[in-house]
């Protein structure tokens, strides 16, 4: 009796591998559940699995093999929670700049309503009458630098934001600097007395008569001192706060025709009041000394700030992120105040000056690469991130460091948009437009109630239009803007300041090498990232990169994978110039084989867990497909009525990723060995190796022995011929 029971257990497995046989698909192609739904239908109706139970759940809506449906309600959440919070800031300055205007008198306001006016009327003029759009945009910028500091500023911030304004107004407003001339000295020494409460001759041994740098919100000075220290002492721009409450009220009065004149795709007064609140930000300079030290905690070893009292969290967790070559300067604290800010004096070499960096002998590429690291660690590590790294605040040390300036625009994204980042980036680069769509729906992106599959749609069209995908940051952009403009979307206000940030760093790191491109350059560093953090969200977005929604294996993806690995293994083992070389480029892709070994039993896991089956019966078509090729390449390469073209390609990538991975091995054989003695344990491991000798035998059954004869025949030809 237990013999029958054993071989009718056999036979249905047997009988069950034979329709999976029959399901392969040579091509092993990624198929989507929206555009293959019924080809797929057809050939599973044969079936007698558990997946003809999940047939209904996998041709509809966004459910796939890595299981989890988007939602925006933290998104949504997280909005209002910020757009309050930039209110209630704009209401505080408000209420302080009222009763300023009533100390002074209601006749400075009604002045500046008077110029704002006049300046609105010139663009209400050239809105009639001028109907090109570049030359509207110049216009537009010129009448924001008129204007002065607030709408330079707001013209900034809006050069970043095209779900605002059309692509040629930001283009134009990209081209805003700090055009305001820098402010009497004397009036600068007054300053910093009234702050620091003491004369300029008593608080510096000696202070330069001009300033150094001067900008719209401020200008820098250098000066000594009794110490001996060499500091940088930067003076806020008289009456500042009052100017920026004033022109942000009174723009309440113009916003609308603002709008209408540069043809703001919304609600351009709930994104000013955002901005208004990073800039307000920037003139509290306590705050950026505060801002500094943080930096510095997290990202730099070189800092000379130990003093700072970070809740001891992050500076535990600092160690993980600080570089030795980013540096940041000192705060000196009892010379610092809300509208003076003395810092350490660091010679650095601007990174526009091509003479000098050559002449220091400094690696572009290094550079480039120090800076794109350090972006990385505080966008999708820690993130709290420089949001301006533009050439301006950032220069290069002649030992090879860079040196970070200006900390008044911070950002601080939290974990569930640093996720985001991630997902966006891996669903871009597999041109996954359902779950790229979702993303943006679960992200803030797209307002609730869009259709998802129209947007799903879009991005595939669009993804079909060019040859190949964009890797650099601005042109994707535009790309997904180009897109998404029809579906209402909106940049959630934490990404404002992160798409400033990652602009500002590709425009800077261009300067240095004008074929960098961010997203191909970071792609390297999220991957490391997917395999160290082991959180569940950053696992799943790892089975995504390699394994698509219907649960076939993304090949090439895993390919480029174990090539990378591969790589860190020959960079690490030599010792000769060029191994050298090699190690220092390949640091952004370097990877811990702790967490690698410990992401590829995550992965197995998966494949071997109940959301697994389908991953499994792909992967058995595969098994099943290379095999045969194997078969046909060795026994039948002398038939000329057979292409072997793509057979012999497919069996050298099989060849060169075994080898990939056995250089993997190599960097830690241990660590591999003990986690497939886990997997080896597992009853799992065993029932589906037995599933692949059954569907071997099964389909080559009929062949081996047609095989074995031909490979035969050839031997005693070869014999013959000798």
């Amino acid at each position: 009796m237990r013999n029958a029971v054993v071989a009718l257990r056999h036979h249905r497995r047997v009988s069950l591998l034979r329709r999976i046989v029959a399901f392969r698909d040579d091509n092993t192609i990624c198929l989507s559940p929206s555009l293959k739904n019924n080809e797929l239908s057809r050939q599973t109706n044969s079936w007698v699995s558990p997946f003809c139970l999940q047939r209904r759940a996998y041709s509809t809506g966004f459910t796939s093999v890595h299981g989890g449906i988007p939602t925006a309600e933290y998104a949504k959440l997280r909005r209002e929670s910020l757009e309050t919070e930039f209110g209630h800031a704009l209401g505080a300055y408000s209420s302080k700049s009222f009763s300023a205007v009533y100390r002074f008198g209601p006749f400075l306001a009604l002045y500046r309503a008077a110029i704002i006016s006049y300046h609105v009327m010139k663009l209400a003029f050239w809105q009639l009458f001028v109907q090109d759009m570049r030359k509207r945009a110049v216009k537009f910028r010129e009448t924001l630098i008129s204007l002065g500091p607030f709408y330079i500023k707001l013209g900034q911030a809006l050069s970043t934001r095209p779900d605002i304004l059309p692509s040629i107004y930001c283009q134009e407003l990209s081209k805003l600097q700090d055009q305001i001339p820098p402010f009497p000295t004397t009036v600068a020494m007054r300053c910093i007395e009234e702050q620091l409460g003491a004369p300029v001759s008593k608080l510096f041994a000696d202070i330069s008569l001009k300033p150094v740098a001067a900008a719209s919100l401020g200008q820098v000075y250098k000066a000594h001192l009794h110490s001996g220290q060499l500091v940088a002492v930067k003076v806020q721009r008289p009456g500042m706060s009052l100017i920026l409450t004033r022109d942000a009220l009174l723009f309440k009065m113009i916003g609308g025709q603002l709008k209408r004149f540069a043809k703001a795709r919304k609600d351009l007064l709930v994104a000013v009041n955002e901005m208004v609140r990073h800039m307000f930000d920037e003139i509290d300079y306590v705050l950026e000394a505060k801002n500094a030290e943080r930096f510095a905690s997290l990202y730099s070893f070189d800092s000379g700030n130990e003093q700072i009292d970070d809740n001891a969290g992050p500076r535990n967790m600092s160690r993980n992120h600080r570089a030795e070559n980013i540096k940041v300067p000192k705060i000196y604290w009892n010379f610092t105040r809300t509208a003076v800010l003395t810092m350490e004096w660091i010679d650095g070499i601007k990174l526009t000056d091509e003479i000098k960096l050559k002449r220091a002998s400094l690696d572009r590429r290094d550079l480039i690469d120090q800076g794109l690291s350090c972006s990385l660690k505080q966008l999708l590590e820690v993130g709290f991130f420089h949001a301006d790294p533009h050439p301006g605040n950032l220069v290069a040390t002649k030992e090879g460091s860079l040196v970070y300036f200006d900390f008044g625009m911070m950002g601080n994204i939290p974990r569930h948009y640093r996720v985001g980042l991630i997902q966006i980036l891996v669903h871009f680069v597999n041109r996954d437009s359902l779950s790229l769509a979702n993303d943006f729906l679960s992200l803030g992106f797209l307002p609730e109630g869009v259709d998802i599959q129209a947007v799903s749609n879009a991005l595939r069209t669009s993804f079909g239009s060019t040859t190949r995908i964009s890797q650099d940051f601005q042109g994707v952009m535009e790309q997904l803007y180009d897109v998404m403009y029809e579906f209402n979307f909106s940049l959630p206000p934490d990404y404002a300041l992160v798409i400033r940030s990652l602009g500002s760093l590709e425009g800077t790191a261009k300067i240095l090498d004008p074929e960098f491109k961010v997203i191909e350059s970071a792609y390297p560093f999220v991957i490391g990232r997917l395999l160290a953090d082991p959180s569940p969200d950053m696992r799943k977005i790892l089975r995504e990169l390699v394994i698509c929604n219907d649960g076939s294996i993304r090949w090439n993806r895993l390919e480029r994978l174990v090539a990378a690995i591969s790589e860190q293994a020959s960079a690490t083992s030599g010792d000769s110039p060029e191994d050298k070389t090699l190690k220092k480029s390949s640091e952004l892709k370097s990877f811990d084989m702790h967490s690698v070994v410990s992401a590829t039993e995550d992965l197995l896991l998966f494949i071997l867990s109940e959301k697994g089956q389908r991953v499994r019966v792909f992967l058995l078509q595969d098994i099943i497909r290379v095999v045969d090729i194997f078969l046909e390449v060795e026994a039948l390469e002398l038939n000329k009525t057979i292409n072997l073209k793509t057979e012999e390609g497919t069996m050298k990538r099989v060849s060169n990723g075994f080898k990939g991975l056995s250089e993997a091995v190599k960097l830690a054989p241990g660590m591999w060995i003990s986690m497939l003695l886990r997997m080896s344990r597992k009853s799992e491991v065993h029932s589906y190796a037995l599933d692949i000798v059954s569907a071997l035998s099964t389909h080559f059954g009929h062949k081996v022995p047609h095989t074995c004869w031909i490979l035969l025949s050839k031997l005693l030809h070869h014999n013959k011929s000798q």
